[in-house]
Formats: C-alpha cells, structure tokens, sequence
C-alpha cells in the first residue's frame, strides 16, 4: 500500500520533531560530571575536608554528577585516577586538590585529553607554559587569618601566640604575617613563635610542635598545615586557646576553639561547573585560568566564634571584617618590617590582596619569632 505524499511527509516532519524533542531533553537532563581528587582523608578537618564540602554543595545543583577520590598520594597514582574518572566515570572536568598533583601529574594528563578541564587549587598556572585547558584557582584566606590574629591576641594573657607550619613558601609566609599583624593590630607587643615542620601532613611533628611552644608559654596556637586536628586536640588537652585553618575544627575543642581560618569552595566550584554547562571553556579563553577571591567574593569564611571569646574580641573583628567585604582594608600597609628589622614594604605603599608580589612572599613580618629559611 503506498501513502499520499503529504502524509509521507507529515510523518517525516512528526518523527524530525520527535527525535529533535528527545535530543533537546537529553540535552536537558544531561548532567556535568566533575571528579574531585584528595590526598588525605575527607574527614581531617582540615584541607581535605574542606575541598570535600565544596565537592557537597555544588552536587546540590541537580544538573551535577560528582565522583571523588580520597587519600590518592601525589604520584603517577593520581594520573590513574584522573584518567579512570574520565573513560569510566565521564568526567569532563576534574579537581585534583592538592599542591603537588600539578606538575608533572595534571600537566601530562591534561595534554592527554584536551577536551577535558583540569582545575588545580593553587597559583602555579603560567599563561603560554602549560595547557590550556588547565587553570588555578585559590583565595585570600589571610583575610580570615588577620581577624583570626585579632581574636587570638584578646584570649592571649601571654602574649605568647604559636603558628606550626609545614614549609616556609609564599602562601604559608602570608598567613603566618597576616595573623600576626591582625594580632598586633590590637595588641602591639603580641610575639607569635613559628615551628615549620617540613611537610603537610606529620603528625607526630605536629604533636611535638605544639607541645614545645605549650611549654614555651605560647597560650594560643594555630597551623598552616593539612590536617590542624592533632594541633587543635592537643592545644584543648593542655588547656590552651586554639584557631582552627582549612575547615571549622569547633568539635575537636569544645571549650579552647577561639575561630579559625576557612575554605568555602562551593561558590568555586559552583561557578565553574556553571561556566561548563554553558558550553565555556578553559582552552576558549571563556573560563578565566586564574581565579582569586576573598572574604568579600565568599572563597574564605571565619569559623563560627567559640564561647571563650569575648565581646570586645567579636566587635573588633567584625569590624575589620566590615572592612574586607566593602574593600577599605589593606593589611600589606606600609611601613612594614621583617623580622630582622628590614623595611620591606615602605611608608605610603600599599600591597592590596590580588598584588602579584604578596605571592612571592619571602619574609616574616616584625613579632614573628623564626626564619623564613626554616
């Protein structure tokens, strides 16, 4: 039997809008999928979990499909793990967290699969050197840091404040030179002892650490490490004061968690996986390759304030927080001095956050007591 030519073609035209209807709702449902890769346990309470909990808000965007990874050592382990989430999992953009997953690991399998967008959490992007499918992004958490500086001088009797860090680089100084000024910002005389411990994460070097500044007299400490939980639970066990970093470690210490210095990576990744779906690129130029933010721009967040930390404490950091977030605050503000009594930002200049030089860092502010040598 053979049909009319216009039926013939209503029915082409009917199965055409039909399959263009599938596809357009396939397109609809079709969701991004980002891996995210740690190398350290999600629940550290420190750097690990705080990629973890930006990994969790932006899976609440009902377009997103995410898939991690934790405890992956920075070796050819991490380039397996990658490639796995991408042929098994679909992944068409990754997130291997840590510092030194970059080179030569995201580097040689972003070459590998240049469809693919590789986010790296760090500032060692460098236009025209590396793929272009691969960017940075990072935050200026010393903003936190100051204001945890401010509430660390108010509990402080001492005087005494304790900084452990793992390595003596740019970001590390940073931080360490942002909460000491914070604190000498209410209390001038405040003296804050660094111990680095050579890595990020030894946490037997961490215990020793914390215990050789306890008995020093140091009444508060903080970290710049991985993990600040054996710092944090051993400052609440000797009955000192304690600011958290990375992620909020209030549960660790009941009664001596001050505040501390957070992550919030959920806008990030929430911003990137938006610019995805939206067809935007890395290797286009319609993704930026290096991204920075702050308090203001809600990278960074201060830990809720403990019970021990006094009102007078509260309205002085708020206050300075007041200042981030409308942008009056410069804490690189000459004149400033290094430890060795060195001017090394002069008297009229000013280094605001996003001043290429703050990143090359090399220096210990005036009332830190170590070497940027260590």
């Amino acid at each position: 039997m053979k049909f009319p030519l216009r039926s013939t073609l209503i029915a082409v035209a009917a199965g055409l809008a039909g399959l263009a209807m599938t596809t357009h709702l396939r397109a609809a449902d079709a969701k991004v999928v980002a891996g995210f890769i740690y190398v350290g346990p999600k629940d550290d309470y420190g750097y690990n979990q705080a990629h973890s909990e930006g990994k969790v808000g932006v899976s609440k965007l009902a377009w997103v499909k995410s898939v991690e990874e934790a405890s992956v050592p920075e070796t050819t382990a991490v380039q397996e793990t990658m490639r796995n989430m991408i042929n098994l999992d679909g992944a068409t953009m990754l997130f291997p967290t840590s510092f030194g997953y970059f080179d030569p690991h995201i580097l040689k399998v972003a070459k590998q699969y240049p469809k693919v967008q590789f986010f790296h959490c760090g500032g060692m992007y460098t236009e025209g050197k590396h793929p272009a499918n691969v960017g940075s992004y990072f935050g200026y958490i010393d903003e936190a840091e100051y204001l945890s500086g401010i509430v660390a001088a108010y509990a402080s009797k001492s005087g005494k404040l304790g900084f452990i860090a793992a390595k003596p680089i740019p970001q590390v100084l940073r931080n360490i030179n942002s909460f000491t000024l914070g604190a000498r910002s209410v209390k001038p005389a405040v003296t804050v002892q660094v111990i680095f411990t050579g890595d990020w994460s030894i946490p037997v070097k961490e215990a020793e650490s914390a215990t050789s500044l306890i008995d020093q007299g140091v009444d508060v400490l903080t970290c710049h490490v991985d993990s600040p939980k054996v710092i944090i639970e051993t400052a609440e066990r000797r009955g000192i004061y304690v600011c958290g970093y990375h992620a909020n470690g209030e549960k660790l210490a009941t009664k001596g968690y001050l505040t501390g210095a957070e992550w919030d990576w959920t806008k990030v990744y929430s911003d990137y996986a938006t610019w995805v779906k939206e067809g935007k690129s890395l290797s286009a130029g319609t993704i930026p390759h290096l991204i920075r933010g702050g308090l203001k721009e809600g990278f960074v967040k201060l830990s809720p304030y403990g019970p021990a930390v006094s009102e007078e404490a509260r309205k002085d950091a708020e206050a300075a927080k007041a200042k981030f977030m409308d942008g009056s605050m410069v804490i690189y503000k000459g004149p400033i001095k290094d430890n060795s009594g060195k001017v090394v930002i002069p008297e009229g200049i000013e280094m605001k956050q996003q001043d290429i030089n703050l990143e090359k860092m090399d220096w210990l502010v005036e009332g830190v007591k170590g070497s940027s040598k260590s």
